[in-house]
């Protein structure tokens, strides 16, 4: 099964997405990425909730939810501090890994219908995350609409999105995959949010999954200088005009050029490459840039759920990552480049008996 990955812009309301729609049952009923598995991910979300709990007062009678809360990974810091929690998340395979761990978890996709029903049964949230789903969602203003229902007055939406402006710098086109049916800027969050009554209210960069921004929304306005700074450095920075999209297409082939060169140098000088990262990113990359069996020998993850799976459309095997020490490839393409940091480490040894590793993002490199 196979659907077109065509991406635009829309200089009206300055929302970038792509034209095509996948019913979500088909992509998020069972799903296979477990945030748990990504330490960095784990620490962000701790520091976060450390920090909300003491800001917010939060205590035994306040509720923290999450929509779209994967396995758990976040609300599990609220729970061991003893605030109630409650998870949101449609995947019933990773719906069940949270219940494992005593999260509270509803196995339905968050929506202003969901929203009213919990508000009927007096649930209303204190603190309402949503972190890396905004993008998934067909109907923004629905899901929007809930979010202003289920938060109580005073209450406070935290969200997190990849951030346009150093995908597009830093060539991060394989961030662009059918989960990711938007790609926001500031300018498009703050009409979207502001159609509704919540108001961005404070944002933070971050460094997360290539760059991100996190932002904090709340039913009455009291905007930060950081949020008025953001908005206009887009402006200035051109991100509002259709120049700005096509030299960020210019580099992507750029890039694809660039990496096939290397890869058929390899492969003609008898070298053997592996891939590290069955990701969804990685199937981007490797589907647009025409990577395959013919290039690359199989696949390393991390994530017990993928391991024995196949890669969508290159139909590489996924194996554990012992079996880089193991088979020992000369090569390695790093396609989770968004944690570099943490994988080069838990690799050493690989590296120290001469495994090399090829990061292809954000510029090309090999080390």
């Amino acid at each position: 099964m196979k659907f077109p990955l065509d991406l635009v812009y829309c200089s009206d309301c300055s929302l970038v997405q792509i034209t095509e729609t996948v019913e979500p049952s088909i992509l998020f009923s069972t799903y296979l990425y477990c945030s748990s598995f990504a330490d960095t991910t784990l620490a962000n979300a701790r520091a976060l909730v450390e920090k909300l709990i003491e800001k917010r007062k939060l205590g035994s009678e306040s509720l923290a939810a999450e929509i779209a809360s994967n396995d758990g990974y976040l609300l599990q810091y609220y729970h061991k501090e003893g605030i109630n929690v409650l998870g949101i998340e449609p995947a019933q395979n990773i719906a069940v890994m949270a219940r494992q761990k005593g999260i509270n978890t509803i196995s339905e996709f968050f929506g202003k219908e969901l929203a009213k029903k919990l508000v009927k049964q007096k649930t209303r949230a204190d603190v309402v995350h949503a972190n890396n789903v905004l993008a998934h969602v067909s109907d923004l203003n629905g899901l929007v609409e809930g979010i202003y229902d289920f938060l109580k007055d005073d209450g406070l939406a935290v969200i997190e999105v990849p951030y346009l402006q150093p995908m597009l710098a830093h060539t991060e086109f394989d961030t662009i995959y059918h989960e990711h049916l938007c790609y926001f800027s500031l300018t498009a969050l703050d009409r979207l949010f502001t159609s509704h009554k919540l108001f961005i209210n404070d944002v933070e960069r971050l460094e997360i999954h290539g760059g991100s921004i996190r932002l904090f929304i709340e039913k009455a306005e009291a905007r930060t200088e950081a949020v008025k700074g953001l908005l206009a450095q887009e402006k200035s920075d051109g991100v509002l005009t259709a120049k700005y999209y096509a030299a960020f297409a210019e580099k992507v082939e750029n890039l694809r050029r660039e990496l096939l060169e290397l890869l058929t140098k390899l492969k003609n000088e008898g070298q053997r490459v592996a891939v590290y990262g069955a990701s969804a990113k990685g199937s981007t990359l490797m589907n647009y840039f025409g990577i395959g069996k013919d290039l690359v020998e199989y696949v390393v993850d991390r994530s017990t759920v993928k391991q024995g799976f196949f890669t969508p459309g290159t139909h590489l095997q996924i194996f554990p990552p012992e079996k880089l020490l193991s088979d020992r490839p000369d090569y390695v393409v790093l396609l989770t480049w968004n944690f570099a940091d943490e994988i080069l480490a838990q690799q050493k040894e690989f590296r120290q008996a001469g495994g090399k590793f090829i990061i292809p993002i954000p510029d090309l490199k090999v080390v």
